[in-house]
């Protein structure tokens, strides 16, 4: 991904915080993280991030989600010795459409998107308050909802590098080009 493309989703996602009203300090402002996950459609496939902390019991995240945009589908598989991550996501702003283990149809825009990177399809709809906890293991993609979403996620320690995807071309860390 272009640093100029990194630079600009981190602007949408700062103003999406802002929306939501979430004080951000200086120093995480310009620590937002935008994962493309290797797939360079940041728009369609990828999410915004701030960590505030990740030691080795806790992690806390706020992510931002531009409308339609979405995480690809992946678990959290065990590493380093311990358990999978297990996470909460709570909603903070705007709507965002969680996908689990199960059978369902999903409201979220699949037609970018091809089947065979989707396996789970139980529908959780989360808005402003509402919170949903995905056990470790448990296959999950999400999506922001038409105006975006603002997603605070509290979880054990998180190893991201380590997730497993569904789609074999995923990569999470970000590789920004000048």
């Amino acid at each position: 991904m272009k640093r100029e493309t990194a630079e600009r989703m981190a602007r949408s996602a700062l103003a999406l915080y802002e929306k939501a009203h979430i004080a951000l300090t200086e120093e995480e402002k310009a620590a937002v993280e935008t994962a493309d996950f290797g797939l360079d459609r940041p728009d369609e496939i990828g999410l915004q991030l701030v960590v505030y902390v990740n030691t080795e019991r806790v992690c806390a995240k706020e992510m931002a989600l531009l409308p339609g945009q979405t995480c690809p589908e992946h678990r959290h598989v065990p590493s380093y010795g311990k358990e999978g991550k297990e996470e909460t996501f709570r909603c903070r702003w705007g709507t965002v459409y969680l996908y689990v283990d199960g059978a369902g149809d999903p409201a979220a825009i699949r037609a970018r998107r091809p089947s065979s990177d989707v396996t789970v399809f139980r529908e959780v709809v989360l808005t402003p308050g509402d919170q949903y906890t995905i056990r470790p293991g448990t296959k999950h993609w999400f999506q922001g909802g038409s105006e975006g979403a603002v997603v605070s996620e509290f979880s054990t320690h998180s190893t991201d590098e380590t997730d497993e995807f569904t789609d074999p071309a995923v990569v999470r860390e970000p590789k920004i080009e000048e």
